[in-house]
């Protein structure tokens, strides 16, 4: 029987965060589980170093066969693995084709140029391009987007932004400006200029993109889960993607905390190492509240293939329901307006007397009674030197203003 999601929208969960925390193993084992309770579900690599296939022990000759489109590997669940090369063709052919004459012109080996005018965004434009067609077809109930690390997600988030800055402020002039001067430059310079098909060709992807960076900041439709482990560094680049997908005003619902040594062992040779964890686990907790925190013990072996990526799933989820909104509000929101910045919180019953604030060089930190929350802050908002706080209704609100002297710009 197929499921049917209570909150009647298709669901679309990001996991994101570091190299090597487990995202791959965490989004199969979520897609497995969604499926067996029924929903239609998806699982795309938005990874170029695709291992989503490699997780489900796939022979990779069945992904070569169906050319980067969705494979059905069991009753309700589809994983998907792009191929560039695929995509080249389906989306970016007359664009491929100036960049690569351009390379060509500049006198780099014909395969070389066909190989190096395969651009960073391409790949991430293309799942961009599948997720607004799946959403606008009804062709899945959930969608699993197993992400790169952090750097190459937020470029995948950005883009649409992106996009629409360019087609909006540039795109047309740059398109007039060169079929003015399109037959002069022909008899004096042997570079090429792009044809009207090059700009017919990005005016097709942008059309076909549209209304995806809504679907991507629906929290109704789509939440981040930010996979983890219990270590400094780890927990250091979680705080700043929190920040950045924040940022890009999505939805972050649950923290994914992997690998946790279970509480049963007991030899001498761990106890400085589940010590550890211990603190870096009360450190999430005052990272990242009010967003649960999912803790899963690290599993007895790498969990490879639909029957130990099932009993994963259980490991983590339980009896709840991984498609389930965790959490649908934004623990707290960004903006800047007339040369400052804000830091929107709701912290409802609380007086001014109440909370405490310090500053730190990438940090606030926020302390009321025994609650503490630390906020990472944008790099170039280590440039204002004022902060003022003010209680307005259940928010507190957080100003940044007045900029530094020169001396402290100079260093940013």
């Amino acid at each position: 029987m197929e499921g049917s999601l209570p909150w009647g929208n298709m669901r679309i969960i990001l996991f994101a965060g570091k190299g090597g925390v487990g995202k791959t193993s965490i989004a199969s084992a979520t897609g497995l589980k969604a499926a067996g309770m029924g929903y239609k579900t998806l699982i795309m690599s938005l990874d170029i170093a695709h291992s989503l296939s490699d997780i489900f022990s796939l022979d990779k000759g069945l992904m070569d066969k169906n050319k980067g489109m969705p494979v059905k590997i069991e009753d309700r669940l589809w994983i998907q693995e792009l191929d560039i090369a695929e995509e080249i063709q389906r989306n970016w052919g007359d664009v491929h084709k100036y960049i690569a004459s351009l390379f060509h012109t500049a006198g780099l080996d014909e395969i070389l140029a066909e190989e190096l005018a395969i651009l960073p965004g391409m790949e991430e434009v293309s799942s961009l391009l599948y997720i607004n067609q799946y959403v606008k077809e009804d062709d899945f109930d959930v969608i699993i987007l197993d992400c790169a690390p952090t750097g190459e997600s937020l470029r995948f988030i950005s883009i649409p932004a992106t996009l629409e800055w360019y087609i909006s402020k540039i795109f047309k002039i740059e398109r007039r400006v060169v079929s003015y001067i399109r037959p002069v430059a022909k008899r004096f310079y042997d570079v090429p200029l792009p044809e009207d098909e090059y700009f017919k060709a990005l005016e097709s992807l942008f059309v076909r993109l549209e209304g995806v960076d809504n679907i991507l900041t629906d929290p109704t439709i789509t939440t981040v889960r930010l996979v983890t482990n219990p270590e400094k560094m780890v927990l250091k680049e979680t705080q700043r993607s929190f920040l950045y997908f924040s940022l890009y005003k999505m939805c972050i619902d649950a923290i994914v905390m992997n690998r946790i040594l279970p509480g049963k062992i007991e030899e001498a040779y761990f106890n400085d190492w589940k010590e550890s964890q211990k603190r870096y686990l009360a450190l999430a907790d005052e990272y990242f509240s009010p967003v649960p925190i999912f803790p899963v013990v690290l599993f007895q072996n790498e969990p490879l293939g639909l029957e130990s990526l099932k009993s994963f799933g259980e490991n983590i989820y339980g009896e709840r329901d991984p498609t389930e909104q965790v959490y649908t509000e934004r623990p707290y929101e960004f903006s800047q307006k007339d040369g400052k910045f804000y830091i929107k919180i709701k912290l409802p019953f609380i007086t001014k007397e109440e909370v405490e604030l310090n500053r730190l060089p990438e940090e606030m930190v926020i302390r009321v009674g025994g609650f503490k929350r630390h906020i990472l802050l944008p790099r170039y908002v280590s440039a204002y030197k004022d902060v003022t706080a003010k209680i307005d209704g259940t928010f507190l609100n957080i100003i940044f203003g007045g900029k530094s002297d020169g001396k402290e710009k100079s260093q940013r």
